[in-house]
């Protein structure tokens, strides 16, 4: 019996994507994140849920280092990615976000033509062989935030001319035209109409199947409809995380509880 217990183990272990030990992170002296350990697995949707403050976001940000650029913080502990430790001094954070791709809580396409949001990283790192090469990029791109249908008749025009859903597609697309292996989303759907919100919803299901996702949501029923796992965030602390079905109808935490049940939040 133990034997089959470790070669589960195993197994789990082969999928683990991003594995974060101890993570602690400061704002000046504002503790943020208290002693965060968690294991997120590969082509799965992981929602992190909790309270406004609760550390959900900073969280998400140490992943790709974002929190690098604010003077005052502070981030201690391992936070690895394939077994590599992302804070490592010879680890440079650019490349870094080449292969974490962010999408932010407002979309935010650059002052660009559509065809340029999409083309600016793979520009920037290198990915790209010529122009045939960087329009197979861009169209491979936007067809896996699904919206080259939409656009592939005006790639010149401004990216900010889109509707807000198609804006934050078009960041999808952007950040996955790295080939990215992780994909954060901050909120991703907040600023969003219900039908906008219902198509970015469904492409996080389809994007799983190549990346690992990680998504911030104030939404319980949107963790409930996009994520296989979540993480229950309070004051700092990750309370509870597992399966989703089971933090939502089997937590092992009254903290967890009260919150899903709306006693905090």
């Amino acid at each position: 019996m133990n034997d089959m217990r470790l070669s589960e183990r195993a197994v789990d272990a082969q999928n683990i994507k991003i594995a974060a030990r101890n993570v602690q992170v400061y704002y000046g002296d504002n503790h943020a994140i208290k002693d965060v350990s968690v294991d997120i697995e590969d082509k799965t949707v992981t929602a992190f849920i909790g309270p406004s403050g609760c550390g959900k976001s900073t969280f998400l940000r140490c992943i790709n280092r974002m929190n690098d650029t604010i003077d005052i913080c502070r981030v201690e502990g391992d936070i690895l990615i394939d077994g590599e430790d992302i804070y490592d001094r010879e680890v440079d954070p650019v490349q870094l976000r080449a292969k974490v791709g962010m999408v932010f809580q407002k979309p935010n396409p650059f002052p660009k033509s559509i065809y340029d949001n999409v083309a600016y990283g793979p520009r920037i790192h290198g990915l790209s062989r010529g122009k045939s090469d960087l329009d197979d990029i861009v169209e491979r791109a936007l067809r896996r935030a699904a919206i080259w249908d939409e656009v592939k008749d005006r790639l010149s025009a401004p990216g900010t001319g889109l509707s807000g859903g198609q804006q934050q597609r078009l960041c999808i697309a952007r950040a996955v035209a790295t080939e990215p292996e992780v994909l954060l989303m901050d909120e991703p759907c907040s600023a969003l109409d219900p039908i906008a919100t219902a198509q970015v919803e469904e492409l996080i299901d389809e994007l799983r199947q190549n990346y690992s996702v990680v998504i911030v949501t104030h939404s319980m029923q949107q963790a409930a409809r996009v994520s296989q796992k979540t993480a229950f965030f309070h004051l700092g602390h990750l309370v509870e995380y597992g399966e989703t079905g089971h933090i939502f109808t089997n937590p092992e935490d009254p903290r967890t509880e009260s919150y899903i049940t709306g006693r905090i939040g």
